[in-house]
């Protein structure tokens, strides 16, 4: 089972931009699809981004494509989300997410491991 820390959330104007990481640590396997979720209050948990850990094959929801970039270290066992000319209405929490597969989904009960969720706040 593998362990998720979330990192660089923060308070950014509109059109700013924010690189949130997630370490992985624990036991790992190259069989995963890591996967960015996000919720603001009141709202659903909604998937943005996913990425294949073997290949690196990414998908993205309608609303953050060509805006975020999710991306990989191998070496650092890290997944990032480069998230550009961001909107007030992506302020949310932020989780990061695991699933023991190699086929990319987007509901969040797919995903077996998280971690503890970091704040994005988008002003304006």
């Amino acid at each position: 089972q593998v362990q998720l820390v979330e990192s660089g959330g923060g308070l950014v104007q509109a059109g700013g931009s924010l690189r949130l990481s997630c370490a992985a640590s624990g036991r790992t396997s190259s069989n995963y699809v890591m996967g960015w979720f996000r919720q603001a209050p009141g709202k659903d948990r909604e998937f943005v981004a996913a990425i294949r850990w073997s290949g690196g094959m990414t998908y993205y929801s309608d609303s953050v494509k060509g805006r975020f970039t999710i991306s990989r270290d191998i070496a650092k066992n890290t997944v990032y989300l480069q998230m550009n000319s961001l909107k007030p209405e992506d302020t949310a929490v932020y989780y990061c997410a695991a699933r023991n597969s190699v086929v990319i989904v987007t509901t969040a009960a797919d995903f077996g491991s998280w971690g503890q969720g970091t704040q994005v706040t988008v002003s304006s």
